[in-house]
């Protein structure tokens, strides 16, 4: 990670941590890298969800842009997936996506896209973060060579077409719940899914430019819950505020969380001989319920670092399908070259329609531990992360669970933010030793 961007973007309080002046500047750097610098006319697309303050940084991301002499083509409101879609797909040199994912509306970030629909390299990165410190020098374009925007709504016309064309059923006679949390998704999804002739029940679909994940959505699931249960529907679907992850719930209202649907998804491949490897790419926040599961039907996999990225870097260094994580993210890499939500809720409804078996029915293998994760707010990641006494806690912790479960401390990538993690065989032994380990963060001084 470097100074400005973490592991998803450059992201924080719009206008206190990203500014609109960092913006201007992240856009003369790229419009700059990919045109002038190769003699050539940059050609970049932009989204954005329905953040308030994703106006303000699409303007000044298109004003830095042109100044630099790029083409700026604008996608209005859609999914971060779209963006990826769209960047490797038509002949883009990189893209840019402004979203703060499943944080709350006052956040915000800019992901940036190459042109494969992947996350930015990170010598790119630090380059254009050089910048933003005036470590770089960038001459503004003159003349016929300042740059101009174009309206591309018709982008993500052509993704949401491509969604359509996945789908091996017709979905007719399906009820299908929808938590779009007032965000990205709040126009795509529900035009696929009814595309697709499901009978589709739509939440949380007014967005105002504050309400953007709140109460709602992927990490406040318990509402798509409900609405699933007290309108009788087969089947439901939450994504967060860009889209890029999807839980479900079954038909009896219950969570099928993203290392559910990696076993479901998975399993599936595998008996249509399609699973390349034999192999599934989880997260070390992957739960022991999903290895056991997938040792029973003879599926192997790999364990990454948290984030969406180190997983699509071992199915793309492995030659992996399929991978993912507990929140949602999950890669299709035949599909998509980013976590994609609605391609997720798309893939999920295949394997429920082609095996005929309710939801529940397909997630019950998967058997969860007990979990229990608390985050900490510090004043350093680092600094928490590595004191003796920390350690020294973790490990005692890590001593006494033995092989009946296991302890995971873990900086966040976007947040100034330390996860205690553990698995046991109860919710009260995992809060014992997760207040264990917090209650030494706190004595040492780290709290923020």
């Amino acid at each position: 990670m470097g100074k400005y961007f973490g592991t998803d973007g450059f992201r924080g309080e719009a206008n206190i941590d990203l500014t609109y002046d960092h913006a201007v500047k992240i856009g003369r750097f790229l419009g700059w890298y990919y045109g002038k610098r190769l003699g050539k006319k940059a050609k970049i697309v932009i989204g954005k969800d329905t953040r308030r303050s994703s106006y303000m940084f699409e303007y000044a991301l298109c004003a830095g842009l042109t100044a630099s002499g790029a083409d700026a083509y604008i996608m209005h409101v859609t999914t971060t997936p779209s963006v990826s879609y769209i960047a490797r797909t038509e002949d883009f040199d990189c893209g840019i996506m402004i979203s703060a994912s499943h944080n709350p509306y006052y956040d915000n970030g800019i992901k940036l896209i190459n042109d494969h629909g992947e996350k930015m390299d990170e010598e790119t990165i630090l380059m254009v973060e050089d910048y933003i410190d005036g470590k770089i020098d960038v001459p503004l374009a003159e003349r016929e060579e300042i740059g101009r925007t174009v309206d591309y709504v018709e982008g993500r016309n052509r993704y949401v077409g491509y969604l359509i064309s996945l789908s091996k059923y017709s979905f007719k006679g399906k009820k299908v719940g929808l938590d779009v949390a007032n965000g990205a998704a709040w126009q795509i999804a529900k035009n696929v899914f009814n595309a697709l002739g499901a009978k589709t029940y739509v939440m949380n679909d007014e967005p105002d430019g504050y309400n953007i994940n709140t109460d709602c959505g992927s990490t406040h699931i318990e509402h798509l819950q409900k609405f699933v249960v007290d309108n009788n529907l087969d089947v439901g679907f939450a994504y967060d505020g860009d889209a890029d992850r999807c839980l479900c719930v079954d038909e009896k209202g219950n969570v099928v969380t993203g290392d559910h649907i990696m076993y479901i998804y998975g399993l599936y491949m595998k008996e249509r001989g399609k699973l390349l490897n034999n192999t599934v790419v989880t997260t070390v926040m992957s739960n022991f319920g999903l290895y056991k599961a997938l040792d029973k039907v003879g599926i192997n996999y790999e364990k990454t670092k948290v984030g969406d990225k180190y997983v699509y870097e071992n199915m793309v260094q492995n030659g992996h399908r399929i991978g993912g994580e507990q929140s949602g993210h999950i890669i299709f890499t035949k599909y998509a070259t980013t976590g994609d939500g609605i391609l997720t809720s798309l893939k999920m409804m295949e394997v429920f329609i082609e095996r005929g078996k309710p939801m529940s029915e397909l997630a019950a293998p998967v058997v969860f531990y007990p979990q229990v994760l608390k985050n900490v707010r510090v004043k350093s990641k680092p600094d928490a992360q590595n004191d003796p006494d920390v350690q020294a806690a973790v490990q005692k912790v890590a001593d006494e669970l033995g092989d009946t479960g296991r302890i995971l401390v873990r900086e966040s990538g976007t947040e100034p933010v330390i996860r205690v993690m553990v698995e046991a065989e109860t919710d009260e032994i995992c809060e014992k030793y997760v207040d264990s380990v917090i209650e030494v963060i706190k004595e040492k001084g780290h709290i923020a």
